[in-house]
């Protein structure tokens, strides 16, 4: 028993636990391999740890240097991806299903590293822009802006995914300057034990970005506030009795679910044995049962077709399942292994005798279970289950008891709006399949399933090309469901970083509401430039550096020869008597000329700092330009990121927004948009 490690928590920077508690089993042949430590946590110290040390050291960088931080992490992680593999295959998880946990939890701080560095500002002041006047003089505007909360985030996970789960949850809420304390669930705890310790020693996290609670939570949901935030993964009992803490409620503490769903796959009634969509269902649908073996918040729980085809079907899902070998993941030829502990393996068993009454079991261990390996009898290895029910309007169970293992329930159906009240009987879901070839079909069918589900796939052989799957959550999609799927939301790209972001809405003038933002707005005050704003090094660039340009007026031989040049010979601009006609009653000239004429306007040609012109923003053509109007333009500052990249050369840079408004002798605006430069910096 001494040989036995035990596992640790980190709190307050250090690590906490050294006598023997709880004991840990390997799923695959339930031999004792960890212990969760006895001592209990001081709560206070770890939550006054992250507020004193972890938002400090956290607000201390931008944003940019927080995604550069993940970045790192992410490599970090990945050059010892497989000593988390070795641990991960005591979880009872497949070489594949480790994929998901241990690579799909990196690729998401890759993830979210990337679209900080693209999205997020140099800053820790997020504007959501655009600004809007609020008065008719142009001196009073507003605005929204996102700013970090000044809080804690508690991120507590379920056993099956124990380094995505956390992974997720922890590189959106330190983007937004959040400390972490994570929770993961205790059967699984040493796989986010273990990759904690790497993170750890990295060295690369500031102090007090990240803690480890091995065990019970205790108190410390008594002891948040406000200002913190509260997420969960797990079963939906759970989320209920954890959403209604008093002090949570008291202290108005968000509170964000994803739950265990029963989700669903519909096959189509366009779909015939003989179509490729109907070899990609049973193959979805397969692969979701056995997967993880089934222990998949996303899996599917209900597979609903049409009555004439349930048979074939059940048929095609039975050989499926029958190939499918179950073991020891080390095993060669393995493609499911155990469930996470024989808790779970009781548990599952439970639910399946609930699902069966009357109910058919077309498959079942009944049907040559033998799992592979040594001392697999000890182990939760689990057979895959089909079950059939043939009134599944009329069954509830179906539709409320889920066995969070490899077992699904067929169900038949007579028309598509009975397929969708069937999906929608499962009170909220984190994802459902549609397996059609007919868009029509699709474009009824998913509104109409999109109200109660978090994900819609729709399945063609198209799709098959490049899809990812039912079953796979993507950092840039949006997880998380209504109803029984918990009411939240997770990833989907940055809207996942405003989650722990506090927003405000912000009131003034326009020159105040730039200097808060960071981000010119237009009618504030210029800075206008003696040296052109192109000859500036990004460092000597300011917010506000602004150039009013000569002017120039538009002739007829403009016209003609941007035509030449582009082939756009538009009647509005060579039909005078076509044009007469038009609401502008006359010739005007090309959009993109203008904008072009504008170019040649404030580019300052010579080499210089600005390296090159990579996008343009908000383009709009707000006023028609006739043959004879003089126009002008006005090129603004309007925002600087620094990246901390350099180029080939080793030569620093950083992106300048640019504001651009082309006016014409009226000084009416004509024409607006923003570009985006790529300067280099002084060193």
């Amino acid at each position: 028993m001494g040989n036995i490690p035990t596992l640790q928590s980190l709190i307050a920077g250090r690590w906490h636990g050294q006598e023997s508690h709880t004991a840990l089993h390997s799923a695959l042949d339930n031999a004792l391999i960890y212990h969760t430590h006895a001592e209990k946590i001081d709560f206070d110290e770890a939550l006054s740890f992250a507020r004193k040390t972890g938002i400090k050291s956290l607000m201390s960088q931008d944003f940019q240097k927080r995604a550069q931080c993940l970045k790192a992490l992410a490599l970090y992680l990945m050059e010892r991806k497989e000593e988390l593999y070795e641990i991960s295959h005591l979880t009872g998880a497949t070489r594949q299903d480790s994929w998901v946990d241990v690579e799909g939890g990196i690729g998401t701080l890759f993830a979210y590293a990337s679209m900080g560095s693209r999205e997020l500002p140099s800053s820790n002041v997020l504007h959501e822009g655009p600004a809007m006047a609020l008065g008719k003089r142009g001196g009073f505007a507003g605005t929204h802006i996102l700013v970090p909360r000044g809080g804690v985030a508690v991120h507590i996970n379920a056993f099956n995914f124990p380094i995505w789960g956390l992974l997720e949850k922890f590189a959106p809420s330190f983007l937004a300057a959040m400390p972490c304390i994570a929770k993961p669930a205790t059967a699984t705890s040493y796989l986010t034990h273990a990759v904690v310790r790497m993170m750890m020693e990295s060295n690369l996290l500031p102090d007090g970005a990240l803690q480890l609670v091995i065990g019970s939570t205790g108190d410390l949901l008594d002891r948040l506030g406000g200002f913190d935030a509260v997420t969960f993964t797990g079963s939906a009992d759970t989320a209920a009795k954890l959403r209604s803490n008093p002090n949570l409620i008291r202290a108005s503490v968000p509170f964000t679910a994803e739950a265990d769903s029963l989700n669903c796959a519909i096959l189509a009634p366009d779909v015939t044995p003989d179509d490729p969509e109907f070899d990609l269902f049973v193959k979805e649908v397969a692969r979701e049962m056995t997967g993880k073996a089934g222990q998949k918040c996303t899996a599917i729980r209900r597979v609903i077709v049409p009555e004439t085809l349930v048979d074939a079907v059940g048929e095609r899902l039975r050989e499926r399942l029958a190939k499918t070998t179950v073991g020891n993941p080390k095993v060669e030829g393995v493609r499911m292994g155990a469930l996470a502990s024989m808790d779970q393996h009781r548990d599952v068993s439970e639910r399946v005798e609930l699902l069966a009454r009357g109910n058919e079991v077309l498959f079942s261990a009944r049907d040559g279970f033998n799992p592979v390996g040594d001392n697999v009898a000890s182990g939760a290895f689990f057979s895959p289950t089909l079950l059939l029910c043939r009134n599944a309007m009329d069954n509830d169970a179906v539709h409320d008891v889920e066995a969070f293992g490899p077992v699904s329930t067929l169900m038949t159906y007579r028309d598509i709006d009975e397929a969708l009240e069937l999906a929608t009987r499962g009170k909220g879901s984190l994802v459902t399949t549609l397996a059609t070839k007919d868009p029509a079909i699709a474009a009824y069918a998913v509104p109409v399933a999109a109200a109660s589900h978090g994900r819609v796939l729709i399945l063609d052989r198209e799709a098959a090309v490049d899809s990812t799957g039912h079953g796979s959550p993507l950092p840039q999609l949006k997880h998380g469901g209504p109803g029984r799927a918990g009411g939240g939301e997770e990833l989907g790209g940055i809207r996942a970083v405003k989650h722990f972001l506090q927003r405000a809405a912000v009131q003034g003038s326009p020159t105040m509401l730039g200097a808060v933002t960071g981000e010119f707005v237009r009618g504030g005050a210029v800075k206008e430039s003696e040296i052109h704003p192109f000859r500036r090094y990004f460092e000597d660039l300011e917010m506000g550096h602004s150039l009013l340009t000569h002017r120039r007026t538009v002739s007829e031989a403009d016209i003609v020869n941007f035509g030449g040049v582009s082939g756009d010979y538009f009647y509005m601009h060579f039909d005078e008597i076509a044009a007469k006609d038009t609401q502008f009653g006359q010739r005007i000239a090309h959009g993109y000329f203008v904008l072009s004429a504008a170019a040649g306007l404030f580019v300052s040609p010579a080499p210089g700092p600005v390296l090159a012109n990579y996008g343009l923003d908000n383009l709009r053509f707000v006023a028609p330009v006739a043959i004879g109007d003089t126009i002008r333009a006005r090129l603004t500052c309007k925002r600087k990121v620094d990246r901390n990249r350099a180029d080939e050369q080793g030569r620093g840079q950083g992106v300048v927004a640019w504001d651009v408004q082309v006016t014409n002798q009226r000084d009416e605006l004509v024409a607006s948009y923003d570009i985006l430069t790529l300067v280099l910096k002084r060193g």
